[in-house]
């Protein structure tokens, strides 16, 4: 009696543990269905492929002194230079005239900066300085207080701090030999420009928002108004033109946390974005990109190399025996011509990229063949897409 009942409590054992992985085993398969079919393929969110339109970024500039350089400051030619450090020492209560002044470890910069629409009082931005006068190197030079300004007017930032130009320069001898890593006329100060004043303020409670792509195309812009619409069960995107999506915001999401949220799932959708059928072709460095919608319409492609080789080799001719001629050089030419036998490859109707790039691999082709054919294959009207060449 008591080996039944352990023989019926193991089999209840057994028959829960396979019930449990069974129940784990359909919910891995669950799971990772849920992952395969989440977004279709090749879907990105609309927040890569696009941006809410608003004030946008303010473009700030202003003059500065950089100091603390090793001798590769400006020179005396640079009279802004010297005219600003007497004017700055000037305002701290000594006079020294500017005729005076050896500025080789301080150069004059432009100081550049960009302010986000959202920016506030406090917030630290990153600035760019740039030498204006005959300053060899920034290297190691550190930005007095400077005030960047919106077009001159309005100073929203002020800047200051070490500069970081990623590279060094180094001279030395009596002719000038110099050797240098990296451009050292420009430099970054990261966290350098503190928010002195905030942009003019933002419409927080917009009854229409504008999607702005960043690629235009009426086809991706005419998907995501139908992806929007069909997110939210209601007409509430409209495409404009190729490049602008309006997008009607609901009575009950206008106040600022909710307008957030709206905003957040809109930026969260994905789509599918549509791309144009396109080669590209950097012939400076042979790179080909070709675009997944190329095709190539029914066609044999042959190549082959011709190798020509001139070789010059010098023959010395004498003279005769008590004659008065001279000793001469000639050079004897040999010229040689190969030319490789021509691989014919044959291209289905409607050829894909990958029919391409297995078809460009049998051959053998180097990139500079390749640039060649595909030239060939748009002057033939083969090639269905734009041949750009950079």
């Amino acid at each position: 009696m008591r080996k039944r009942k352990c023989k019926i409590e193991n089999d209840l054992r057994k028959s829960k543990g396979e019930s449990q992985a069974k129940l784990f085993s359909t919910f891995c398969l669950l799971f990772f269905l849920s992952l395969i079919f989440a977004a279709p393929l090749g879907a990105v969110r609309i927040k890569d492929i696009a941006r809410m339109q608003n004030p946008g970024e303010i473009q700030l500039i202003g003059y500065g002194l950089v100091v603390g350089l090793d001798g590769t400051g400006d020179r005396m030619g640079s009279q802004f230079t010297t005219q600003s450090v007497a004017n700055l020492i000037k305002r701290m209560g000594i006079s020294v005239s500017p005729t005076r002044l050896r500025t080789r470890n301080v150069a004059a910069v432009m100081v550049t900066a960009k302010l986000g629409p959202f920016a506030k009082v406090g917030n630290r931005v990153d600035v760019t300085v740039s030498s204006i006068g005959d300053a060899t190197s920034l290297e190691g030079g550190t930005l007095l207080l400077t005030e960047l300004s919106y077009k001159g007017r309005t100073v929203y930032v002020e800047a200051q701090g070490s500069l970081s130009v990623g590279g060094f320069t180094a001279e030395a001898g009596a002719f000038g030999e110099r050797t240098s890593t990296n451009y050292t006329l420009v430099g970054r100060v990261p966290g350098g420009g503190v928010v002195v004043r905030e942009p003019p303020a933002v419409n927080t409670a917009p009854t229409t928002l504008f999607l702005s792509l960043l690629h235009s195309d009426y086809t991706t812009a005419d998907r995501i108004a139908k992806a929007i619409n069909q997110k939210f069960g209601e007409k509430l995107a409209t495409p404009l033109d190729a490049g602008t999506t309006s997008i009607q915001v609901p009575a009950d999401r206008r106040d600022t946390a909710a307008l957030i949220d709206f905003v957040s799932q809109i930026e969260a959708i994905q789509i599918v974005p549509d791309s144009p059928a396109r080669v590209v072709i950097n012939e400076r460095t042979g790179t080909i990109i070709i675009g997944q919608n190329v095709t190539v319409s029914p066609v044999a492609i042959a190549s082959g190399n011709l190798h020509i080789e001139i070789k010059a080799t010098p023959v010395i001719s004498q003279p005769h025996p008590f004659s008065k001629g001279q000793t001469v050089v000639v050079p004897e030419m040999q010229i040689t011509a190969e030319s490789e036998k021509a691989r014919v490859i044959a291209l289905e109707e409607a050829a894909s990229v990958s029919d391409i790039a297995k078809a460009l691999n049998a051959l053998g082709a180097t990139p500079r063949d390749i640039i060649a054919i595909f030239q060939a294959l748009k002057e033939a009207g083969a090639l269905h897409g734009e041949l750009v060449i950079i």
